[in-house]
């Protein structure tokens, strides 16, 4: 194996590893996480029950609580579209230059 041969599987791997830290980004989990949960909570508020505002002392928690995942799951989405991953930068050794 030549020493350019080398140089393009790394520059692969590198590639691969950048895409890998992009999609599993934390902010794209939680965010999708509360989105859905957000929804869901959202639904089960709208039309709440007697009972349930009678233990809630008269407040919609489902509505408020879900309306409030909804919009941190929305910020954090947002977060990850206006700042996304940087990709790693290329690792130099001694005596090499950058190829840029």
């Amino acid at each position: 194996m030549s020493e350019h041969d080398v140089q393009r599987e790394v520059s692969e791997l590198q590639a691969k590893s950048a895409t890998a830290a992009r999609i599993f980004d934390l902010r794209r989990i939680i965010g999708g996480l509360f989105v859905l949960y957000g929804i869901i909570v959202t639904i089960a508020g709208i039309n709440p029950s007697d009972a349930t505002l009678d233990k809630a002392e008269g407040v919609n928690i489902n509505l408020w609580t879900g309306l409030g995942m909804l919009v941190l799951g929305i910020f954090f989405l947002l977060w990850l579209k206006m700042r996304p991953t940087p990709p790693p930068a290329p690792e130099v050794t001694p005596g090499e230059e950058p190829t840029e």
